[in-house]
Formats: C-alpha cells, structure tokens, sequence
C-alpha cells in the first residue's frame, strides 16, 4: 500500500538553488520534486507539495505562522498518510515543539526537515534530508503509522520535536536531543527506537488543533552580576505572563533577598515562572540544593530536562487556553508530549 506525503513548504535554506542565468540563488519550485530527485519515484509514496504564501524566512516566524502551519495540517489530515514540513534551520527547534502542542490529538507523523546548505548546491545536505524525512513521514508499521508524533530529522538522526535544541551553524548535524535518545538512525537501514516512539491513546479521522498561543512570554537566563534592577524591569514588564527561567546547573539561583522577593512579587502577580537548566544536558531537580528549594518554595515551577523552546512554546499553548489557575499548573506540571521526563 503505497502512502501519501503533503510537503509543506514554509521557507528556509533548504528551498534555495542557483539561477541558472544570474547565479543568485531563488526560490526552488517543489512542484517540480521527481524532476529534480528522480529517485524519490522508487520510494513507495505519493507525494504532494504545499508552499507557503508568503514563504518565511525562519528569524522572522511568529505564533501567527505556527497557527496556520497546523491549520493546514488540520486542513490535510484526512487526505495524507504523514507530512514534511521544510523550515529555516534557525528557529526550527520552536515550530516543531509548537506544532508537537497545537496538533492535540496527532495520530500520523509530521516530519520537521530542513539543510546548511541551499538544495541546489552540489554537495547539499538538503538532499538527503528531505529523502529521508520523506520515507520515514510514509513509514508504516502494520498498517500503522511508524512515528505518530511530530518529529526532527537531520543529518541521519530523528528526534522528538520538542527535544531538539539548534547546536551549531556551521555542522551538517545542526541539531541535539541531550536529554532524550533518538527516535531513529539511519544508515544503511532506518532502526527505529520503538520504545521511545509516543503512541496516541487513541485515533481519530479528524485532527483537533488548538488555535490560540498566549503573548506575554520571557526568557531570562541569570549570569554572576545580573542587577536587581534589570530583574525588576524584567519583571515588571507590561502584559507579562511567564517566565522561563534559565538556572544554573540543576536549577540553582542565586539566594540573595532581593531576587527571591522579584520572584515571589511576579508569582504572586499571577505571573507562572518556569524553572529549566543553561546547560544541554541535564535536568533541573530544585530540591537537591538549597538555591533550588527556596526557588520551589516561593513558587518556581520545575521544568525538569525541558528545553527553552519547548518551555516558551508550551506556555503559550497552556496560557492561550486561558484556564483557572490550577488547571493550568497541572497542564504545566505534566508531560503533554512528552516534552520532560518528571
């Protein structure tokens, strides 16, 4: 049975070749796909494409984007077996954990792929990710699709979307997943990791999305010398509704009076204030030192071995359901995608 592949085309290196006459580079038509890579007709899908009007240059996304990329999807769902969805390498870590939210009850894949180097370029990378990400968005199992959840591929590896951070530039392996194993590897053969694949409770024909993400979201990452002033400003600012706190180590903070009390005054403003660690890899477990205990108690949440992308992204999505209070800490408390390990 052969499966059927929308490629959603929003912008980014990947879609960049050389004009033949000017040698610039420009837009790539994905409509021409076989013409371009012949061997993807010896994959066993159909494949569609879709391209973004008008198409985004990855700096520049917004949740407004994110929201109409899973409209779209949403919009598709019924007809396709799996999506690809070609993105900006820069914020492409954000997208995907955004959509892995808003996608509320996904039961197909959806493949976030992308390249260093523009797909017209010789020695692109773009080549084969697009390839691969293609084949494992068709990948079944049983008649079951193999990767249910919204996913990352680069540079031979497939990750759990919303556990990917961008770690470099310049390599061709532009992205990590620290805090959780790859979902696939792929090299002569695609071995899947089964047993870190998210399976949905349940399938149904039609995609249910969530269409609002809440503003008002901050990051501060704390440095040695961070000023009381510049926290309160931070703090203090308009509209503010969360906080991603970026710690030290396993979530430690300074003790000082002066920070615990900016804290406690902007949580007990009903601002949420999200505890993840600076560093990669790790997890944030505030009851190991005293620094973290007095963050927990004036009311920090844990974000355990989250990213900061998909802490910033689930805020949005927890906070633009506009829920009481303590629904949303236990929204906030517990693995939604499998985003942290409690």
């Amino acid at each position: 049975m052969r499966s059927s592949i929308l490629i959603i085309y929003t912008g980014g290196t990947i879609g960049m070749k050389t004009d033949a006459e000017t040698g610039a580079l420009v837009p790539f038509d994905f409509s021409g796909i076989y013409d371009e890579f012949p061997s993807l007709k010896r994959l066993n899908v159909d494949i569609d494409v879709l391209t973004m009007s008008p198409v985004i240059d990855s700096s520049n996304v917004s949740p407004e984007n994110w929201v109409a990329m899973a409209e779209l999807i949403r919009d598709n769902y019924a007809r396709y077996d799996g999506f690809v969805v070609l993105h900006g390498t820069d914020t492409m870590s954000y997208t995907a954990s955004a959509l892995s939210f808003l996608l509320e009850n996904l039961a197909k894949p959806v493949v976030f792929t992308g390249s260093q180097i523009p797909i017209g370029v010789l020695r692109t990378d773009g080549r084969e990710n697009l390839i691969t990400a293609i084949e494992i968005a068709g990948a079944q199992i049983g008649g079951r699709p193999e990767v249910p959840e919204v996913s990352l591929y680069f540079q031979n590896r497939l990750f759990r979307a919303n556990r990917t951070s961008k770690r470099s530039a310049e390599a061709l392996s532009a992205f990590r997943s620290d805090n959780y194993p790859p979902l696939a590897e792929v090299g002569v053969n695609i071995a899947y990791n089964l047993p870190a694949i998210l399976r949905p409770e349940q399938t149904s024909p039609e995609l249910r999305i969530s269409t609002r993400l809440a503003r008002g979201i901050e990051v501060v990452k704390l440095f040695p010398g961070i000023g009381e002033e510049i926290l309160r400003a931070m703090l203090s600012a308009p509209g503010l509704r969360a906080v991603v706190l970026e710690t030290f180590g396993a979530g430690n903070a300074p003790t000082a009076e002066w920070f615990i009390r900016l804290l406690r005054e902007a949580i007990d403003r009903g601002v949420y204030v999200v505890n993840v660690s600076q560093c990669g890899s790790g997890r944030v477990s505030m009851e190991l030192y005293e620094t973290g205990l007095r963050l927990q108690n004036c009311g920090v949440l844990c974000g355990y071995d989250m990213t900061t992308e998909a802490a910033v992204t689930k805020l949005m999505y927890v906070l633009g359901k506009e829920l009481p209070d303590d629904q949303t800490r236990l929204l906030l408390r517990k693995p939604l995608r499998g985003e942290f390990t409690p």
